[in-house]
């Protein structure tokens, strides 16, 4: 899972890939139920705050609803073959004998 530079503007800091990764790691970490969750997040994620953090998952929050919701586009791949691998992922996975 992996959060989108939209979700960074809008939480009005910057996350690094690093920090991203690190974010996700502590939430799972740290569920819903541990004391102090957002100060420990924070902590493991470092360079945030329990604000940032916490906002930072309500907006991850709000992006996973609009994906449910289908409001988020699919991207759209130049041909997808029958078994819905688009031709250039097909290609690969010939070459690596996946497929």
């Amino acid at each position: 899972m992996a959060s989108s530079s939209l979700s960074s503007s809008r939480s009005g800091s910057s996350w690094t890939p690093k920090q991203n990764k690190l974010f996700e790691k502590a939430l799972a970490w740290y569920d819903k139920d541990t004391p102090d969750r957002w100060h420990n997040v924070a902590k493991a994620v470092g360079g945030k705050s329990a604000e940032e953090v916490k906002r930072h998952y309500e907006i991850l929050i709000e992006d996973l609803k609009h994906i449910e919701s289908g409001h988020v586009p699919l991207p759209n791949y130049k041909s997808i073959g029958s078994n819905g691998f688009a031709d250039e992922e097909q290609r690969l996975l010939k070459d690596l004998k996946l497929q």
